[in-house]
């Protein structure tokens, strides 16, 4: 009977240790070998599991429950526990990224991405546009260049008339204002747009051109002090999902994500560039952006990044001064480097 008994204890034990386990489901709209999930997702959900002893551990989708544009809204709504995706996805709901995608803003992703983090947590939260789920990272990817089949290359005006596929967000603008005719398509079908002759070239970072196999349709590029154009990530989590969570779960996980996690992804985008730049060698010649080029680009930009930081301003954000947040966190960034 004592023998009976104490089995019975064990196992209810055991039950209860194994329903203090919460397992966050994480959605992902990229293949599993994207450097984003492979060197960031993946070891975001190792870090939770580590700082939370096993108590809280990620189980990450490998088929999409959805388009990008979705992913936010699965967070809200708790189809998926976690997820992360690109704000200018859904065009005019995260005015505040327009902050961290203006030109010129800085050589790395890391340096780029703790400084928007800080910028985020101490101003841009204020915009209420995260308030329906926890907030784990923003960052930025790597700086984006210009990737073109042709053209004289050291011409200020090399982009007009020319067709450039560019995703969501600011790029669009950019790409107009350069000259260019923007054409808009998800990643996936980058390869399509400028083997089918759809686009001339792409606005992209060395790793995207990389990923997605697009060397052999480009041969020359232009590589812009500051990067032309950056795009803004998240990663979110469901509310009801973080609220469950004890309080100790909540700061071990508030301890590996945050500036943390903005960092590591910066630090994963860099990495991904470097690789991505060096299978171009021999077969994208790179060529610096030109002192009349830079001249004749940040007077066409210049307007819109006004209007960009008006936008922000409308959040009831003090625009100017997050800005000048972000720039100088960026040089302390880059000066530590």
């Amino acid at each position: 009977m004592k023998q009976l008994l104490t089995a019975s204890a064990l196992t209810l034990c055991l039950a209860g240790a194994a329903s203090a386990q919460t397992v966050l489901t994480v959605a992902s709209w990229l293949p599993p070998s994207h450097p984003l999930v492979a060197d960031l997702i993946v070891p975001m959900g190792e870090a939770i599991a580590e700082a939370t002893g096993g108590e809280v551990t990620a189980n990450i989708l490998t088929a999409p429950l959805g388009p990008p544009p979705a992913h936010f809204d699965f967070a809200v709504n708790g189809v998926a526990d976690i997820t992360f995706g690109v704000q200018g996805y859904n065009p005019g709901r995260f005015k505040t990224t327009n902050i961290v995608e203006l030109p010129f803003l800085g050589e790395t992703a890391e340096a780029i991405s703790v400084a928007y983090w800080r910028v985020f947590d101490e101003m841009l939260r204020d915009a209420g546009e995260y308030d329906r789920v926890k907030v784990l990272a923003v960052f930025s990817h790597g700086p984006g260049e210009i990737f073109l089949r042709d053209g004289d290359v050291g011409a200020p005006d090399v982009l007009d008339g020319v067709k450039i596929r560019v995703g969501g967000g600011i790029v669009h603008e950019v790409a107009s204002a350069l000259g260019a005719v923007p054409v808009e398509g998800p990643s996936s079908k980058a390869y399509e747009l400028l083997s089918q002759g759809v686009a001339d070239g792409i606005f992209f970072p060395y790793e995207s051109v990389n990923f997605f196999k697009l060397i052999p349709q480009l041969d020359r590029a232009i590589s812009v002090p500051g990067g032309l154009y950056n795009t803004s990530f998240y990663i979110v989590m469901n509310k009801a999902k973080w609220d469950s969570l004890t309080p100790a779960q909540q700061d071990a996980i508030d301890s590996v994500t945050g500036e943390v996690l903005a960092r590591r992804a910066g630090q994963m985008w860099d990495a991904a560039d470097a690789r991505g730049r060096a299978a171009m060698e021999g077969e994208i010649a790179i060529h610096p952006a030109t002192e009349a080029q830079m001249r004749a680009w940040e007077g066409a930009v210049s307007p819109l990044v006004r209007a960009k930081l008006d936008e922000v301003g409308e959040t009831g954000i003090d625009a100017q001064a997050a800005y000048d947040m972000l720039r100088a966190e960026i040089a302390k960034q880059t000066a530590a480097q």
